[in-house]
């Protein structure tokens, strides 16, 4: 699928600078720029219009924000008045990443964009428009039945957006939950059981204090351990264990009598 794409920005030279990268990456990411609006008001007009797959929204502008005209184009799907496109923030403040998830934002993109950064994110956005088109036949998906794709983080006093493709596992620890990629950690204050209700297409349990990426098992192994001593108090009694392999990094988390059998099924 080639997406149609909408640029919504109150600064002119910032809808020049954006239809310029586009125009830079189209051999790449091929795609229709059906147009572009200075506020609010003329973007729901145009996008009502030219009914694009994908919008490239400024946060700040003049009376209604970008935040706001997302919500709006949330509360029309809702409504069933059109089919909402997906949004992608492009702003040059990066405070707004957490409102931005709350209004179902794909992806949040920080001025100066860079090229690669924007053709990644559109083609990203193009293979879920095109599944999510394949699954309506299915049945109707409003807006806010739409499973998250990020999770909010805070890292040195900043909140950021963390794409759900990166994450391998989340492990609770304490009172907060450890989201893992594949070269970062960062806490979060979502709780596992949440996470595994709302994502269970997504994350497996593994053990009571862990959920893993299905698409992050790369296998599982046995390894033996040294558990208490046994009856006759004469020595260690090995225990054995089984331990989910994940891909990209070299770290192994236990895996549960329980969730064994499921495990070993996906692997296989």
């Amino acid at each position: 699928m080639i997406p149609r794409i909408y640029i919504v920005d109150d600064e002119a030279p910032a809808r020049a600078r954006l239809s310029t990268l586009l125009s830079d990456i189209v051999a790449e990411c091929p795609h229709y720029l059906v147009g572009e609006a200075g506020h609010a008001q003329a973007a729901l007009e145009g996008i009502r219009a030219t009914a694009p797959d994908l919008v490239l929204l400024d946060v700040q502008m003049p009376g209604m924000s970008g935040l706001q005209l997302a919500e709006q184009l949330l509360d029309n799907a809702n409504s069933g008045l059109a089919e909402p496109p997906l949004i992608i923030f492009v702003t040059a403040y990066d405070d707004y990443a957490l409102s931005a998830f709350d209004v179902q934002a794909f992806d949040y993109l920080v001025k100066p964009v860079r090229a690669t950064r924007l053709a990644q994110a559109i083609a990203r956005a193009s293979r879920v428009r095109q599944q999510a088109q394949a699954a309506s036949a299915a049945g109707p998906v409003t807006a806010s039945g739409l499973p998250r794709r990020h999770f909010a983080v805070q890292e040195r006093g900043r909140m950021s957006l963390v794409p759900m493709g990166e994450v391998l596992y989340l492990k609770a620890e304490l009172k907060y939950v450890t989201l893992r990629t594949r070269t970062k950690e960062y806490l979060i204050e979502d709780s596992l059981v949440s996470i595994e209700e709302e994502l269970a297409l997504h994350f497996v349990r593994v053990h009571r204090n862990a959920l893993v990426a299905r698409n992050a098992i790369s296998g599982v192994e046995r390894v033996m351990q040294a558990a208490d001593k046994d009856s006759d108090g004469d020595g260690e009694k090995p225990q054995e264990i089984w331990q989910v392999i994940l891909r990209d990094i070299d770290h192994r988390l236990p895996i549960s009598r329980r969730q064994l059998a499921e495990i070993k099924a996906l692997v296989r």
